[in-house]
């Protein structure tokens, strides 16, 4: 289990040493849903945006916008923003549990959002289903001027870097880079 992986791919802007988005799966996607899980979702619905320190505001507003499209058929959003509290699993240990790569069909393969789909992941953690126009959106919003500049770097995050978002999302509006690029000052 600590060698399960989820792997994304990072667009990287080199001159600014910061990641713009990552292209990703279900799995890193459904990762990201899970956190909300954690009693942590309920402690982002009760903090105002104003008060929540990192991204896991902005992560908590995308799941809630999320259109039910994209949202597996036998989940509902209000498990991800206002679970119930566990406190029976309180003092056990949470272990997460990569799912298999075995073709299932969707409404069988578990998780909190479709595998059909591939998933932009932007640098504060929002979520929304990539396309051409998502892609075109981004970059003019960020103003990419030199595109020699990006870089396209594929990564395995492993569980210890699955902690280290956690902890980033609470920290910081530029997690990707903070973790996978270790550029704390972005």
């Amino acid at each position: 289990m600590e060698n399960s992986k989820v792997s994304l791919k990072l667009l990287i802007d080199r001159s600014s040493h910061k990641v713009l988005f990552a292209e990703a799966g279900k799995e890193f996607v459904d990762f990201l849903f899970y956190l909300l899980a954690l009693p942590v979702g309920t402690v982002s619905r009760l903090l105002t945006k104003k008060c929540m320190v990192g991204s896991l505001g902005n992560l908590y507003d995308r799941v809630e916008n999320l259109s039910q499209t994209y949202i597996q058929p036998n989940k509902d959003k209000d498990s991800l923003l206002k679970p119930e509290p566990t406190w029976q699993y309180m003092n056990s240990e949470v272990i997460y549990i990569a799912p298999s790569t075995v073709n299932i069909s969707s409404s069988d393969e578990g998780g909190f959002v479709k595998g059909v789909v591939t998933y932009m992941v932007m640098d504060d953690l929002e979520v929304k289903p990539m396309s051409t126009i998502s892609c075109i959106t981004v970059w003019n919003k960020i103003n990419v001027g030199d595109m020699g500049a990006m870089e396209e770097k594929v990564v395995d995050m492993t569980m210890a870097e699955g902690l280290e978002l956690l902890k980033a999302s609470l920290q910081s509006k530029a997690v990707l880079t903070s973790v996978f690029l270790g550029n704390t000052k972005a």
